[in-house]
């Protein structure tokens, strides 16, 4: 009898098989899709493998995003990052195109920039906090330099 590891380990290797093959729109389309294949998912467990493998909806639909290279204009494309702010002396405000806040802070978070010690995104809207003043400069000096 398989295991919860295993069952777990077999469903996101099929995600990744199936994101290989072609473009998916929704949480449900894996459900479905992943049922067909005859492995046990709900959208839940989905929803978990999704951000445990790095895939997030980009645009419309997922794609598994890379966090080996250093953060890009490339790794933003162009339109995401609409305009950054401070707001206060540890809190930086980001403000993406609809739709586009959880890919940007998934990518700011895998940057391994010091600077960031940690995000969290809404729909259009990020925030990012760092650790003083100084390293909110460094922050906001570096997005800028990637909306150009």
């Amino acid at each position: 009898m398989p295991t919860a590891p295993d069952i777990r380990a077999r469903r996101r290797e099929a995600i990744l098989e199936i994101l290989e093959r072609r473009p998916v729109a929704r949480q449900s389309d894996f459900v479905s899709l992943l049922r067909a294949k005859g492995v046990a998912a709900t959208q839940s467990s989905v929803s978990r493998d999704l951000r445990e493998l790095g895939i997030a909806k980009v645009g419309d639909g997922y794609a598994q995003l890379q966090a080996e290279a250093p953060l890009t204009e490339a790794d933003l494309p162009e339109g995401f990052v609409r305009d950054a702010r401070t707001a206060g002396a540890n809190l930086t405000v980001i403000h993406t195109a609809t739709g586009a806040a959880a890919r940007v802070a998934l990518e700011l978070d895998r940057s391994n920039w010091n600077e960031i010690v940690g995000t969290i995104s809404g729909d259009d809207t990020i925030f990012v906090a760092t650790r003083n003043a100084t390293e909110q400069k460094q922050l906001l000096s570096k997005l800028r330099s990637l909306m150009d």
